[in-house]
């Protein structure tokens, strides 16, 4: 992880050894300054102005006022005027209905005031939210995107030409020198040292496939992962066992995650012998998607130590946590790109090293992958280009400028991110949590994820887990309410989270118990089959936090799922509920 005093991902860092195609340096994307000031944290030019006006007063006026603080009673402080920007986070901005909660909040975390710059963030470039009434809490489905680097995106391509990357003209020219210029911020943003390049793909299971399908499995290789981990990363096994390779799982543990002691002694039984024809995997999940939970990367190294190639998934993980290459080198990293900052959907990458890449082998050759084929014949010659070799057809050179921007935008935000999600983080937890039925005292929800055991105080620091709530709601009887239910009604509030077992099958029989059930699946099931022998839906209800939440939106959960224990507004939730589900069979 990186430094806990670290300002944010250093994206001046140059990479002396990379130079970029000799047809990129003809053409210079024209940099837009769309990005207004509050959107970066600073007031505007007007605001200064004013600011600077306020303070011409004269030393009376100022002894008044100074008489006034003196005397003044309340637990507030007299706001200036006009006021700074971080003074426009405070309970004036809420409703009454909220203020209240507010104050109460801010008692039990003043750390949260120390980001009141995601507060004008949420302002500036989040303001729909508040205009639409929606409550978004799936972050980690995907984030949402600032308006600010929408307009920056537009004004680019509204000014400019771009052509396809494979051919040579001035419009196909500023493409390429866009997805370089991309490329090297990617690697700049994860603090990755010489030796690494970026695969641009069309998500991270993109990334995850190039590596499953091109690893050189072999008759007494090992895939060696987490159970709980995303289906694109237990995917990858199909390419093992297909070249003779064993597959080798890691149990999750019940809150998820893996124990390290648990890995380090399944490693360190299926580590590579001293034979090259047989190389393994180990891919682990930074962090879990259903579960919270954060694996430690300390694992990585481990499993390099004694041999293995490392793989990533930091599609979960990269969103709210500092990730440094040179602090954790590992071989192969996966991300997406609209889970970290909402826009463009349909780009993520793989960030590899170029010793493992030229290991890899391509089953296959497409257009811009290769220099020469014959035709008909066998020969090929793949592309000079390493990481040509693995981008098929032509990249989405429209959207890559939008990933430069994206980075530098959030590489201003990420620092304050941990602090500010582990303080939501902590107060929804212990307020689902204390919910209780109006009509037994008995319990609303019961939380399956795991929870944070640090309490974060200082910008800087990373938290031990993610910022995901996994849970389940009960009805009065202690029987599980159905997930279907729990998403109509959240809709119905204009809520949007998730239910089900998001793509992580162990994860999700970890967190409900259903290990040995999962186990002893036959052949061939189905979701509905599988959920017919259980005699319940399977999957848990998922809320997770992310760049633009604020209080008020952890406020509107909470009080929606107080909702559910009153007997009298669950009941007509579920009437309207079973009316939408009319003619289907229950």
């Amino acid at each position: 992880m990186g430094n806990s005093h670290s300002a944010g991902p250093d994206l001046h860092h140059h990479h002396h050894h990379r130079q970029p195609p000799h047809h990129s340096k003809a053409v210079v994307r024209k940099r837009s300054t769309a990005f207004s000031a509050l959107t970066l944290g600073c007031a505007s030019a007007d605001f200064a102005e004013s600011e600077c006006a306020s303070q011409d007063t004269t030393a009376a006026g100022t002894e008044r006022e100074r008489d006034r603080d003196r005397d003044s009673s309340r637990d507030e402080k007299v706001s200036f005027d006009p006021p700074p920007l971080y003074a426009y986070s405070t309970v004036d901005l809420l409703e009454d209905s909220v203020s209240a909660a507010y104050k109460v909040f801010l008692k039990e975390h003043p750390e949260y005031q120390l980001t009141w710059i995601l507060d004008a963030l949420r302002r500036s470039d989040f303001a729909r939210l508040d205009r639409s009434g929606e409550t978004y809490v799936d972050y980690m489905g995907g984030s949402l995107y600032p308006e600010s680097l929408i307009r920056v995106h537009t004004g680019f391509l509204n000014r400019n030409v771009l052509g396809n990357t494979h051919s040579v003209s001035n419009a196909s020219k500023l493409s390429a020198a866009c997805a370089e210029e991309a490329r090297q911020t990617v690697l700049s943003f994860f603090r990755a040292p010489p030796g690494y390049t970026v695969i641009f793909t069309a998500n991270a299971t993109g990334a995850l496939k190039l590596v499953g399908e091109s690893f050189p499995f072999a008759e007494g290789s090992k895939y060696v992962l987490g159970a709980d981990s995303h289906n694109s990363v237990h995917g990858i096994r199909q390419f093992a066992l297909q070249r003779g390779a064993e597959v080798c799982y890691i149990e999750s543990t019940d809150h998820g995650g893996v124990d390290p002691s648990d890995a380090k002694a399944i490693l360190k039984q299926n580590r590579p012998q001293n034979n090259c024809s047989a190389p393994c995997l180990f891919a682990l999940t930074g962090q879990s998607n259903i579960s919270n939970s954060k694996n430690p990367l300390s694992l990585i190294q481990y499993a390099s130590s004694h041999g293995y190639y490392t793989l990533l998934d930091a599609a979960a993980l990269a969103p709210t946590s500092i990730i440094s290459l040179t602090e954790t080198p590992v071989d192969a990293m996966a991300i997406s790109f609209y889970k970290m900052f909402g826009f463009p959907t349909g780009v993520g990458a793989l960030i590899v090293k170029e010793s493992v890449l030229s290991r890899l082998e391509r089953p296959w050759f497409a257009g811009g992958t290769v220099d020469v084929v014959q035709a008909p014949g066998t020969i090929v010659t793949m592309s000079a280009d390493l990481h040509e070799r693995f981008e098929d057809g032509t990249i989405n050179y429209l959207n890559l400028p939008a990933i430069t921007d994206g980075l530098r935008f959030l590489s201003a935000y990420l620092p304050f991110l941990p602090l500010r999600l582990s303080a939501l983080l902590h107060h929804l937890v212990e307020s689902l949590t204390q919910l209780r039925h109006d009509t037994s005292g008995t319990p609303i929800v019961q939380i399956l994820s795991r929870t944070p055991e640090r309490h974060l105080r200082a910008v800087g620091e990373q938290s031990d887990t993610g910022s995901i709530v996994a849970l389940l709601f009960l009805f009065p009887s202690g029987e599980l309410m159905p997930n279907t239910f729990i998403e109509h009604a959240a809709a119905a509030h204009q809520i949007s989270l998730r239910t089900g077992c998001m793509c992580n099958p162990g994860g999700a029989a970890a967190l409900l118990g259903l290990r040995d059930a999962m186990a002893a699946l036959p052949p061939a099931p189905t979701l509905k089959e599988f959920s017919r022998e259980m005699g319940r839906e399977l999957g848990v209800v998922r809320i997770s936090l992310g760049l633009a939440t604020d209080f008020r939106d952890v406020w509107r959960v909470i009080r929606w799922a107080s909702s559910l224990g009153n007997e009298r507004m669950r009941s007509v939730m579920w009437a309207d509920w079973l009316g939408s589900k009319r003619g289907e069979a229950l």
